[in-house]
């Protein structure tokens, strides 16, 4: 097995594996086209930056379900929840910059916000899933996840569920226009606009959150993820129970939001989505986690201050996640290292997985930035067993 320099290599007649590969982890590729050959992937890409280096940057398979798309170099795919580490990254820039106080009533930025009891909620409730607002009770129309003002008004207006600050609950869509709305109000700049402008523009990073229509050869098509395996916990089946439930609306109100055809669409790429629609390649992930995980600068550009990053990995919340029916612990928007959803063997690691699989994170221990992008959605509650596969190999040959 060769795995070093530029890889080219046809293992079979259907899968091609490319990229590059430092010889240290050549476990991690062999893994990566192992997934390949037992047909867990259909198109996928991976890639790990350590102290500024790319040590590991592969892709293979397929763009489309029909297999008749390879994935390129620079393929992009909804990434869901991934994105809400980026999101989270923006909100911490505003604090960098001195715009945003993270301990400030929301309503101090955005007034609407102060009806139902929620005047003193403060912004890192938001970012640490004790707000208390998973989900919005009244129907919603059927446009609304695409429909900023339509949702941002409708979370104005909902009263939360528990006592903000008391417990927590995965804001599994709510999320990005809460946070979203605050970094809009003090910008002027949707979260989109703000992301390419001030992170993944000057970065020259593969991260978008609502692409237009020039995008679309180059995204993956998203493929429902099969059935969990017998004895494997079925998330989705326990969470829609109660179509009435706060669990059931967190995920689908106005409609299911883990539906291939509602995120293959125009109208859910074109949109801004903050915690779900992020469009990403793994290098970007990778680079940009990476840059975290060594102080918060990339090629001369700083993204976050040392400050901020501390603070985005601190400890906010641990234990039941009211929404998930899982343990949990967050930070400041981001996913935390713990037993049930390990990201390695180190303390401090810190970002986002996404819905199906994909996922970035840091390591400042490790001083690394992992991505991992897939368009065949998996089963897995918490942390893709695809990924963590990848990620633990790398670990290994640390």
């Amino acid at each position: 097995m060769v795995c070093g320099g530029l890889i080219d290599e046809e293992r079979d007649m259907s899968v091609k594996i490319e990229g590059t590969c430092d010889p240290r982890f050549s476990s991690v590729r062999d893994i990566f086209a192992n997934s390949f050959e037992h047909e867990l992937e259909v198109g996928a890409a991976v890639a790990a930056v350590v102290d500024g280096k790319t040590v590991f940057d592969l892709w293979g398979g397929y763009a489309d379900k029909a297999k008749t798309k390879p994935w390129t170099r620079d393929a992009l795919v909804n990434v869901w929840s991934t994105t809400k580490g980026i999101t989270s990254m923006c909100a911490h820039r505003l604090v960098d910059q001195g715009k945003l106080d993270l301990d400030a009533p929301v309503a101090k930025y955005w007034p609407e916000f102060a009806q139902a009891g929620k005047e003193k909620i403060p912004v890192n409730y938001l970012l640490s899933h004790r707000a208390g607002l998973p989900a919005v009770r009244k129907q919603l129309p059927m446009d609304a996840y695409t429909n900023w003002p339509v949702m941002c008004a409708a979370l104005a207006a909902q009263e939360p569920w528990w006592e903000p600050g008391t417990k927590h609950g995965y804001h599994a869509i709510t999320f990005g226009y809460l946070v979203g709305e605050v970094i809009r109000r003090i910008t002027g700049k949707t979260p989109g606009t703000y992301l390419r402008e001030e992170i993944a523009g000057p970065l020259k990073l593969d991260i978008h959150i609502g692409v237009d229509a020039s995008f679309d050869p180059r995204i993956a098509e998203l493929i429902g993820a099969p059935p969990p395996q017998p004895g494997k916990p079925d998330q989705i089946a326990t969470m829609s129970a109660d179509p009435e439930s706060m669990t059931y609306k967190a995920i689908a109100n106005p409609r299911p939001v883990v539906d291939p055809a509602l995120v293959n669409s125009r109208a859910w790429r074109g949109a801004e989505v903050p915690a779900a629609n992020g469009h990403a390649t793994a290098r970007a992930l990778a680079a940009l986690y990476g840059a975290l995980a060594t102080g918060g600068e990339l090629n001369g550009y700083r993204v976050l201050t040392p400050a901020s990053i501390k603070r985005a990995h601190t400890e906010q919340a641990n234990g039941p996640d009211l929404v998930l029916g899982v343990v949990s612990r967050w930070g400041l928007g981001f996913a935390l290292n713990q037993p049930a959803a390990p990201l390695g063997p180190n303390p401090r690691t810190f970002g986002h997985p996404g819905a199906g699989g994909s996922i970035g994170f840091a390591d400042p221990d490790a001083r690394v930035g992992f991505g991992y992008t897939m368009n065949q959605m998996g089963s897995d509650a918490l942390i893709d067993g695809r990924a963590s596969s990848l990620f633990n190999a790398m670990f290994a040959a640390l």
